[in-house]
């Protein structure tokens, strides 16, 4: 067993080279050292497995640009209430998004009282909190809107950026990783309105 760590288990203290090199690659482009990913060396599968799902998901697609599947991202996060992911979904959040708009996806106040929200932001935004939910249920009239306002393509892309968002929640928190420090000064998580679940 190696030396203590913040999570549940300590990382292993011989990490393969092939892993090494992951480990390497992740640390240069996140300019940190991901205890999530050291510790799924444990079980190699799990990282390679890991890494091809976090290396083929979209951050921009046509019209689906790196705004609407960053808010999708962070709507996951705050949803299931993951620190880990929504300090890393979070980085950089004041490039592209208001204080108004972080405060809607905390749900701190209503996503229809936040202007600058597009149509198909706000329906990004409900469609990842759907999936995030359990139990999952999608209202008819809502998948209606959804179909109307999104290609087949870009509904595929939104429900796999949020459901990847759930997977790596589950996995991390189930792990006990804390955040890695992407983030200061952001409140982790706050209750949705009811009045904002009910119109999902």
């Amino acid at each position: 067993m190696s030396t203590s760590s913040p999570a549940f288990i300590p990382a292993p203290q011989k990490i393969p080279l092939f892993l090494r090199l992951g480990l390497w690659i992740a640390r240069k482009i996140t300019g940190k050292d991901l205890l999530p990913a050291r510790l799924l060396a444990w079980y190699p599968k799990a990282v390679i497995g890991s890494g091809v799902l976090e290396g083929l998901i979209a951050h921009h697609d046509g019209k689906l640009d790196v705004r609407i599947l960053k808010l999708v991202r962070m709507a996951a996060s705050f949803a299931v209430a993951c620190p880990f992911c929504v300090d890393m979904n979070s980085a950089g959040w004041e490039q592209s998004l208001t204080r108004d708009e972080l405060a809607a996806l905390q749900g701190r106040q209503s996503l229809e009282n936040v202007a600058s929200f597009t149509d198909r932001e706000r329906l990004a935004v409900r469609y990842s909190r759907l999936i995030s939910s359990t139990p999952l249920t999608f209202p008819q009239d809502f998948i209606q809107q959804l179909t109307q306002a999104f290609t087949e393509r870009e509904i595929v892309i939104l429900a796999t950026t949020a459901a990847q968002v759930n997977y790596w929640a589950r996995l991390i928190q189930g792990l006990g990783c804390p955040p890695a420090g992407f983030t200061e000064g952001i409140s982790l998580y706050l209750p949705i309105p009811e009045k904002e679940k009910l119109s999902t």
